[in-house]
């Protein structure tokens, strides 16, 4: 069986009026209802955290009850680890805009990070929250060792997505994703979008992950909804837990 992952990034109440807009597009305009994954922040770059906005808690319990599964994504989202080596620095101002928030954490801080946003985000939703993706996909070695001490089930990077339990990997291949912060980048996004979709098709398993600024851009959004059709031609909507059971 091929399947298809379809996640929402940076889900948090400063992004709010976009994910207003993204999750009808996704459930309603695009056909997936509710098999898809949000990817949780508990405190978005220090903006404010979950617990201190009801109306967005309300409505993140309302997604999840629905069937909307729900993943700890970080903690604030940014890095702000002082990086010493050259190769860290480079994925931190490169790769991303110094939102890889544990590219540089120790295993140490990395755990504790992990157990209060989970526990935190288990008290909000009320259901238990199974897995771990770490900001901008970017890990420390301390962070992947971390995942077998936090118990999270499934952990994903940009190349796979794998059991930190079992050691094992449970899907390969590039995730499908947007970048909005120059036209460079869209232009390239849209590229890639393009190509993926025909070059992934042999894939088991293909990852499309939306980030609510993707919304802010017309040429992102219509691309998106193309990917989408296609890629649900052949391919059954699922969540990362169900390939615990593969």
């Amino acid at each position: 069986m091929k399947r298809l992952l379809v996640s929402i990034h940076d889900v948090a109440p400063s992004h709010f009026a976009r994910l207003e807009r993204i999750v009808p597009f996704l459930e309603e305009t695009n056909g997936i209802g509710t098999r898809y994954s949000m990817l949780v922040v508990p405190d978005f770059w220090r903006k404010g955290h979950l617990r201190d906005d009801p109306a967005f808690c309300a409505w993140l319990r309302a997604r999840a009850a629905a069937g909307v599964e729900m993943i700890l994504h970080g903690y604030y989202h940014r890095d702000e680890t002082p990086h010493t080596s050259w190769g860290q620095s480079l994925k931190a101002s490169a790769l991303t805009a110094r939102e890889g928030e544990f590219l540089g954490l120790s295993r140490a801080e990395a755990l504790a990070r992990m157990q209060q946003g989970k526990a935190e985000l288990e008290d909000i939703l009320g259901q238990a929250v199974k897995g771990f993706i770490a900001p901008a996909w970017l890990y420390s070695a301390g962070t992947k060792d971390a995942l077998k001490d936090a118990n999270m089930m499934f952990a994903e990077d940009h190349w796979r997505v794998w059991l930190p339990g079992q050691d094992r990997v449970v899907a390969k291949g590039p995730v499908i994703s947007y970048a909005s912060r120059s036209k460079s980048r869209i232009a390239s996004s849209l590229l890639w979008s393009r190509l993926a979709t025909t070059l992934l098709r042999p894939l088991d398993t293909v990852r499309l992950a939306v980030h609510p600024h993707d919304f802010d851009i017309p040429s992102l959004i219509t691309e998106t909804h193309r990917a989408l059709g296609v890629l649900q031609q052949n391919r059954q909507l699922s969540y990362y837990y169900e390939l615990a059971a593969d």
